[in-house]
């Protein structure tokens, strides 16, 4: 979590701060849905790094906003999920989706 003396002053930079990157958006895009393993979040996000999705989901985790679960198992089973902060801002996810559909339908209507 971030310390209070790294919050930013206004409320909307928080938010940015913690998901405004488009990796982490499509992260908690995926975990809306269900948990996901490492693996299969790395297929179903075009473009995106081995590194990249881990220094995510690290960044992630260490804000609260999702868990991490290892399973006893062999060979080892992680799960990412969103934890109860992260749960909160799906209705925030939502409104993205909404207004992009809007957009979607927008530009194919105009051409």
């Amino acid at each position: 979590m971030l310390t209070k003396e790294e919050l930013p002053d206004c409320p909307v930079a928080t938010t940015v701060q913690l998901i405004g990157n488009k990796w982490k958006l499509l992260i908690l895009r995926n975990l809306l849905a269900r948990p996901w393993r490492f693996n299969e979040m790395l297929r179903s996000i075009p473009g995106i790094s081995q590194k990249v999705l881990t220094d995510n989901l690290r960044e992630l985790e260490k804000d609260g906003i999702i868990t991490r679960t290892v399973f006893p198992e062999v060979p080892p089973r992680v799960e990412y999920a969103l934890s109860e902060l992260g749960d909160s801002m799906r209705p925030i996810i939502r409104a993205m989706e909404v207004w992009g559909l809007g957009y979607q339908q927008m530009v194919r209507e105009a051409e």
